[in-house]
């Protein structure tokens, strides 16, 4: 598994709902997250970074030349995407093997910094919310009905991919619980066999012991 200096997982029950929040890093700091996403599904990360403004106590946005480098991998440890983008974006990506996705976030440059702290405002956006209808009505010049029977298909293709997902997960679940039955069957056997030979040994000792000593 990855090894960061500072991890923050984020685990979303519920995959249909977008994420927002915002964190602090330091220059060499890097902020990583975890979602679970099914296969084939589309997800839509937003960001802002603003610098602390130590003269008034308050974020800035920052200089045009500051960015964020992002990586996304998968759950098989592949990367997805590794890139450097600019202060303020938005970055998409499609799953391909449903599982665990670590998301992290750092800057690549420290010589602006100066140990000042940097703001992240962070939207992560998993499915169908990914998905800008008001783009696709303006490019396929959809009727109000027409958009929103696009928009309940897309909902439904979701909810099979989630549900789907969870049978994944019933069914990996279900392997480590066999699993785990397996070992502490052989492992409660082993010892009961080691057991009953220490038994046996100490017994025979014993006796030759007695025998010996002209006791029996």
């Amino acid at each position: 598994m990855l090894k960061y200096g500072s991890i923050l997982f984020v685990f979303l029950c519920i995959l249909e709902y977008g994420t927002g929040l915002y964190f602090h890093i330091q220059n060499t700091e890097r902020k990583c997250f975890i979602e679970e996403i099914p296969d084939e599904t589309t997800v839509l990360v937003n960001y802002k970074v603003e610098l602390y403004d130590p003269r008034t106590g308050g974020f800035m946005l920052t200089n045009p030349g500051v960015g964020m480098h992002v990586s996304v991998r998968d759950p098989d440890d592949k990367i997805i995407l590794s890139r450097m983008y600019s202060s303020e974006g938005r970055i998409s990506f499609t799953s391909h093997v449903p599982g665990e996705h670590v998301i992290c976030l750092h800057s690549n440059n420290t010589s602006w910094f100066s140990g000042n702290q940097l703001r992240v405002h962070l939207e992560i956006q998993v499915g169908e919310h990914a998905i800008d209808y008001a783009n696709i009505a303006q490019k396929e010049k959809f009727s109000d009905l027409q958009l929103r029977i696009r928009q309940l298909i897309d909902q439904v293709e979701q909810i099979t991919k989630e549900q789907n997902y969870q049978r994944y997960r019933e069914e990996r679940f279900r392997q480590t619980s066999e699993s785990t039955h397996r070992c502490v069957f052989w492992w409660s056997l082993t010892q009961s066999i080691v057991l009953l030979t220490m038994g046996m040994w100490q017994m025979r000792h014993l006796k030759s012991f007695f025998e010996a000593k002209k006791l029996v």
